[in-house]
């Protein structure tokens, strides 16, 4: 898979990281341009924040379209943020009460990133790799082995359980298939959040304390719950929320049958407040937007 490798810096100090976003500057923040498609919303000094590819993991600051900022449930936000942070090699982490970073040391970890494009809110999609020793020049174009994988933040919380395999289309299929492993060793293993997890399982949801203090679920839906929770001013029913999902149109394919559908049909509610997917997270491939 060629992804484009650029060198450089992450910083954290006045910015919230969690376990799947970090902010990295570029050593040359004209490399940026290289990319194709999407551009990356930078600030002036070039900084840009990333999302890293093919994981989700549980939310610590999401805010619906309506009413205030959501958590998911502790230990495992947190934990996964921390688990980031101290992989990339930084320590003593202060944070204020709103979660941004206050103090850290050191003041910065040098990095680099294997990417394609940003999404739809300009974060850069990409591997997130540590230290100076990079496996190519800055600037290039380097085709993305397993091996390259492994050696990412990205696998690393998906082996310490403390992140959901979330794909989408643009990941090429050998990547997608040694994060799949990585998370099912992680499941077996009961590592991380899969001994609590409930995507499968199902969560009886009476109420949005539900989704911020109990149920561990992927954040995909959590984010759907959540948000449809708060067009339900308060009524804990689900029963309107296949239609809702419907209507967000959330395009995937299900590797198993081979079949394009909408989120809406891997979703699953019984008893009117009860949700599960019908397919482990690893087995959808969702469509960017």
């Amino acid at each position: 898979m060629p992804m484009l490798l650029i060198k450089g810096t992450y910083k954290i100090v006045g910015a919230s990281p969690d376990g799947d976003s970090v902010r990295f500057y570029p050593d040359n923040p004209d490399q940026w341009d290289l990319l194709r498609g999407r551009q990356v919303r930078r600030n002036r000094s070039g900084g840009a924040q990333l999302r890293l590819d093919g994981i989700d993991t549980l939310e610590t600051h999401y805010r619906p379209p309506r009413g205030p900022e959501l958590h998911q449930p502790a230990p495992f936000a947190g934990q996964a943020a921390d688990e980031l942070l101290s992989w990339l090699g930084f320590e003593n982490v202060q944070r204020n009460s709103n979660g941004i970073v206050t103090d850290a040391s050191p003041a910065s970890r040098p990095g680099y990133i294997l990417t394609r494009s940003a999404d739809i809110h300009g974060r850069c999609v990409a591997l997130a790799g540590r230290g100076s020793d990079a496996p190519a020049r800055s600037g290039s174009f380097l085709t993305v082995t397993e091996e390259h994988l492994r050696a990412t933040a990205n696998h690393h919380q998906l082996a310490e359980g403390l992140a959901y395999p979330t794909f989408y289309r643009k990941l090429y299929v050998d990547l997608r298939q040694e994060m799949t492993a990585a998370a099912q060793q992680a499941r077996q293993a009961d590592k991380g959040l899969w001994p609590k997890d409930q995507s499968r399982s199902g969560a009886k949801v009476e109420g949005m304390s539900t989704l911020t203090d109990t149920a561990v679920l992927l954040p995909k839906l959590f984010r759907r719950l959540a948000d449809y929770l708060q067009l339900n001013d308060g009524d804990p029913s689900l029963e309107g929320f296949p239609d809702y999902l419907e209507q967000r149109e959330d395009r995937l394919f299900i590797l198993s049958t081979g079949q394009w559908t909408g989120f809406d049909t891997v979703v699953k509610i019984t008893n009117g407040n009860t949700v599960r997917l019908t397919h482990d997270p690893e087995g959808l491939v969702f469509d960017e937007k």
